[in-house]
């Protein structure tokens, strides 16, 4: 079966989760994210889960913390590929903020690998620390503009991930739902 890694990124509230989920409805995925073990250590030590400046500049320093101390988010992402390679998943969605790290998992991956830039019109730019702030600042293989209806965008959403698959394997991915949209 072929399976394809997508390196997915974004400004926070463009719509990444709710992407990978649409996407979930008509392929088989596994979606990850290198912050998850910073924030299960972050949550042991009072933070409860907010999205404010504050608590995403924590999140971002402990990143990097662990990132010169132990690689752990590149461990765990590395330990997530290796399931997902044996999994019956055919995409797997890794979220990745920071360039040095988007790069260092790409050569990581030995299955076809693309980056995917989400973008929404109106989302907050500065965030205050260096992983949000530089989003934009990497050359991204695809970008998908996530400013339609809830219902719009699934329907595109998936037609963009077939283009991709297509482009990149050259081969039709076998879909799991029977409930798709046309193609265009």
């Amino acid at each position: 079966m072929n399976k394809l890694v997508i390196i997915i990124n974004g400004q926070g509230g463009a719509g990444k989760d709710t992407l990978c989920e649409f996407a979930g409805e008509a392929f088989k995925i596994t979606n990850i994210s290198a912050i998850t073990p910073i924030k299960a250590i972050a949550s042991q030590h009072g933070w409860n889960g907010e999205k404010d400046p504050k608590s995403r500049k924590f999140l971002a320093d402990l990143k990097q913390v662990f990132v010169g101390y132990n690689d752990l988010p590149f461990k765990y992402l590395t330990a997530e590929y290796e399931a997902f390679l044996h999994s019956p998943s055919q995409i797997l969605f890794a979220h990745i903020r920071e360039c040095e790290e988007i790069d260092k998992f790409r050569q990581a991956v030995h299955i076809p690998c693309v980056t995917l830039l989400i973008r929404r019109d109106g989302m907050v730019k500065k965030w205050g620390n260096g992983s949000d702030d530089n989003v934009e600042n990497y050359t991204y293989d695809y970008v998908y503009d996530n400013n339609g209806t809830l219902e719009e965008a699934k329907k595109d959403f998936i037609l963009f991930l077939q283009d991709i698959w297509d482009c990149v394997t050259g081969e039709p991915v076998s879909r799991h739902s029977e409930k798709l949209p046309e193609r265009r």
